[in-house]
């Protein structure tokens, strides 16, 4: 085979050999245009665990545990706690699935939900989780201030400086003060990671080394008291002692319960929601290693072992500093003093120097995680040109213009000037992100898919399902409008992202997803429960030219009510003669001509050495249980040449070439694939022997057939149904001829055939485009017949279609003289005579005229292949010059007058 020797895939095996190739297309292009060196250096331990550990600490552990437990109690904290860490320990399970189900490139989650749910979903969701690490990098920075205004800030009601205090407090101040330790975060990240990645273990020292401090505190301080004053607007000042009481059964019991108050930096009334969600902001570092991917050396294993052996880690530092803040501190230090780890510590500026630490390890972490999720939705080029920068890199690797872009962003966060402002969007839009990366391995478990066989196998769908109606129901609990918002804005992007059609060989999960549950009921359908009241067409059509079969194509997409409908053509050729298939490669044209025309059908091709048996094949295999064609459509076997549709669509016209589509079909390749139109001189590839026997193989294999004749005389689009003639809009109308017009005396209008065409026009009719035709039914009969029981049979026929709900008018037709000319013919045993065929046209002719398209009987075709000219002679001329005609023999019951 001409495939057998192709590479595998680039992202499944070079990236796990080490190659330091994107697997999106080649080498990321640097500020001097040469290939970037291999960024993966990072081990577990510096590359996950310790900025997973320290993101996670940050300003939270240091500056707000104290806040949680006196405000909620030592109950409730432990509650939110446990809540934040079994939603984060859902999404966990997701994270360690999907990053060990193949190679993981830079970008971290983006990455993971991108290749898993595909580019609509991937990039609105990558975008959204950016723009949270983008509002977490600000809470970082606003936290290291607001600790460093505690130690070095001006007293609010004081004018002079009182020792270290000599920072001036306000609104302003505060913005200086974080643009200044923004623009320091900026200056490393700008340097590299990988000075952040060498920097980190030793902050992690200095964290562990004041964690340690604050533990041993309580064992050596003695009972203390303090004066606290805050200050509300102008001239509204407030003091209060509180106490720290050491170890004390009293001071626990006191802090068990819930005690809501106003949060003196806001001024706002605190509830179980604004606090959870100034908590859960502790909880959003789970994917600080998962965001280094590109730099880690094996992120497969990597990131699932670190980030489990962090997110433990971190659990076990909260749950015991929650138990010794409600044992030593009342609940007036707790909620009056942010740093109260600071005030009740043997040596305070031990406490200082790892909140500093801790905070702007975090703030830093945050940035460089967020600037590589920009810099990977700009390799994939999913939002254009706003983003394009961003894919720039230097020539250690360092995406640069993404860490700008970065900055500029946090830096409008910082204008919140609040820490509690803010946490509730950085929240927000975690647990979303969160709610994303477990819909994506949610969906990769549904789906079945073979190739997802992740080697960490303690998760399941229900995990999957449980985190994302716990993210969901938290999102809505902490800010329902922030939560409404951030999902207008997810689907606003889904939007943008699905008609911009981003190109992607990702793999598109919703196509997984369709499959799985197509096969699913494609099995519940069972063809032997079919009921004649649930009928619909299922129409195979035969194209042998697209070019001149496009308006046929597009009136049978119409007509076809919502059943299955094939384009079905048929390649002459043996396959014993030839190196390889040559139809396989023909399907993504075909697609392409699908979108283009704007149908709705599925294409099947197939190679056989004539047309008949190609046909008989594509009858017999196409479509798959219940779901198979029980219509064939041909068009019409006579001498005029067809006309190229491609020259009258504007859709085909070269001046619109457009760029393709996301399959490599252009404009001009669409064109170059389907051959010119028949002319004059060349030969025809089907002979009359052959096309009839191939309406004959259709109705022995139980098939209806329809000939279609003359349907390039539609308008170019088939969009409309109303045409203009002169000043007047003159609503189109369908025309019926429920008779078998070449046998008079075998009239029947309630037999199958009869019905059959009833049917088809009335679903012709209920299509949206021709819903506002007018339906005519012509009666023939013989006026001048002397019993008068034509009169009886149109009250009949009337009746009948009572019967069956359709509406329409009924014409009656006077053709004797069609009548006696057959008569005489039949007397003499000639074949039809040329002055009867050419007196039914006329009938047709002068009654159906101005329809736009007429619905006549097919005659069963004969037995005798030495017939066969005769019998398409007989059908031309019946139809010469008439108009788009549609010849139809049915040989299905498809009416029901029942309920």
């Amino acid at each position: 085979m001409a495939n057998e020797h192709s590479p595998l895939l680039v992202h499944g095996v070079y990236s796990m050999m080490g190659d330091a190739e994107d697997s999106r297309g080649g080498s990321a292009v640097t500020g001097e245009g040469s290939p970037k060196s291999n960024p993966r250096k990072l081990n577990t331990f510096f590359g996950v665990m310790v900025p997973t550990i320290l993101s996670m600490f940050s300003i939270v552990l240091f500056l707000r545990t104290g806040f949680v437990v006196g405000q909620a109690g030592l109950l409730h904290g432990l509650l939110m706690l446990c809540v934040a860490y079994f939603i984060i320990s859902l999404t966990i399970l997701s994270i360690c699935a999907i990053s060990t189900n193949g190679a993981v490139e830079g970008g971290g989650a983006y990455f993971m939900i991108s290749r898993s749910l595909g580019p609509e979903f991937g990039g609105s969701i990558g975008l959204m989780f950016y723009l949270a690490k983008v509002c977490a990098c600000g809470v970082y920075v606003l936290g290291l201030v607001e600790a460093i205004l505690d130690v070095f800030g001006k007293d609010p009601g004081s004018a002079v400086s009182q020792g270290l205090r000599v920072l001036p407090q306000g609104y302003w101040y505060t913005v200086l003060y974080s643009s200044v330790v923004l623009l320091l975060c900026l200056v490393v990240c700008l340097v590299g990671a990988h000075i952040y990645a060498k920097a980190s273990f030793i902050i992690l020292l200095v964290v562990t080394v004041s964690l340690i401090s604050i533990i041993i505190s309580p064992l050596i301080l003695s009972p203390q008291h303090f004066n606290i004053t805050h200050t509300y607007g102008n001239n509204h000042s407030v003091t209060v002692s509180p106490s720290y009481t050491g170890f004390n059964g009293t001071t626990l019991k006191n802090n068990l319960a819930p005690r809501y108050t106003l949060d003196y930096s806001t001024n706002t009334m605190m509830s179980f929601a604004t606090v959870f969600a100034v908590m859960f902001t502790s909880c959003t570092g789970i994917m600080a290693g998962a965001n280094m991917s590109g730099e880690l050396k094996n992120p497969s294993e990597s990131i699932p072992k670190g980030t489990i052996i962090a997110v433990s880690y971190t659990f076990t530092v909260y749950l015991l500093l929650f138990l010794l803040l409600s044992s030593t501190c009342d609940r007036l230090l707790l909620i009056n003093d942010y740093a109260v780890f600071q005030r009740v510590n043997v040596w305070p500026p031990l406490v200082t120097i790892g909140v500093y630490c801790a905070s702007l390890s975090a703030a830093m972490c945050s940035m460089i995680g967020a600037s590589r999720i920009l810099h990977a939705l700009a390799l994939d080029q999913l939002f254009g040109l706003p983003l394009a920068p961003a894919a720039v890199t230097s020539s250690s690797g360092n995406p640069w213009v993404s860490v700008l872009y970065t900055w500029g962003l946090v830096q409008c966060t910082l204008f919140a000037g609040q820490l509690n402002v803010i946490a509730g969007i950085v929240t927000v839009f975690y647990l979303l992100a969160y709610a994303a990366v477990d819909l994506a391995c949610l969906a990769l478990e549904w789906a079945s898919a073979p190739n997802f066989r992740p080697t960490f196998q303690f998760f399941s769908w229900h995990t999957c399902l449980l985190g994302i109606v716990s993210c969901v129901v938290m999102m809505f609990v902490i800010n329902p409008v922030y939560s409404s918002a951030s999902i207008v804005l997810l689907l606003l992007l889904l939007l943008i992202l699905h008609y911009r059609s981003p190109t992607s060989s990702w793999g598109y999960i919703s196509q997984a997803l369709i499959f799985h549950q197509v096969r699913k009921y494609l099995l519940m359908l069972d063809s032997r429960k079919d009921h004649v009241k649930f009928w619909r067409p299922q129409v195979l059509l035969m194209v042998a030219n697209p070019r001149s079969s496009s308006q046929l194509i597009c009136f049978v997409n119409q007509l076809k009510k919502g059943g299955l409908f094939v384009l079905g053509h048929v390649q002459i050729g043996d396959l014993d003669m030839l190196p390889s298939d040559p139809v396989q490669p023909q399907y993504n044209f075909w697609l392409s001509l699908v979108d283009k025309l704007g149908v709705k059908a599925f294409v099947d091709l197939t190679l056989s050495p004539s047309v008949r048996q190609g046909t008989q094949h594509l009858l017999r295999i196409t479509g798959l249980g219940g779901m198979k064609p029980n219509t064939l459509v041909l068009g019409f076997y006579d001498n005029c040449y067809p006309e190229d549709y491609f020259l009258q669509d504007p859709v085909f016209c070269e001046g619109d070439r457009g760029e393709g589509d996301n399959f490599g079909v252009d404009l001009p390749s669409l064109q170059a694939h389907f051959p010119l139109v028949r002319h004059a001189e060349s030969p025809r590839t089907l002979q009359p022997e052959e096309y009839v026997s191939i309406i004959l193989d259709a109705i022995k294999m139980g098939k209806n057939v329809c000939l279609a004749r003359y349907f390039f005389q539609l308008p170019p689009d088939s969009k409309g149904v109303t045409c203009i003639r002169g000043n007047d809009s003159v609503v189109d109308t369908i025309d019926v001829w429920p008779t078998n017009l070449l046998s008079p005396d075998s009239a029947s209008y309630a037999d199958v055939c009869s019905l059959f065409l009833l049917q088809m026009a009335c679903v012709l009719n209920m299509a949206s485009r021709w819903r506002r035709a007018r339906l005519r039914i012509f009666v023939c009969v013989e006026s001048e017949s002397g019993d008068q029981g034509w009169l009886a049979k149109e009250e009949q026929f009337r009746e009948l279609l009572g019967k069956l709900r359709i509406r329409a008018s009924i014409k009656i037709v006077a053709w004797d003289n069609v009548a006696r000319m057959f008569r005489a013919q039949s007397s003499e045993r000639q074949k039809v005579s040329e002055d009867f065929l050419c007196a039914v046209n006329a009938l047709l002719k002068e009654h159906s005229s101005p329809a736009a398209v007429r619905f006549l009987y097919l005659p069963h075709p004969p037995s005798s292949s030495e017939l066969s000219q005769q019998y398409l002679m007989q059908l031309d001329a019946l139809t010469r010059d008439l108009g788009p005609a549609l010849l139809i023999h049915g040989v299905t019951p498809v009416t029901c007058t029942e309920l």
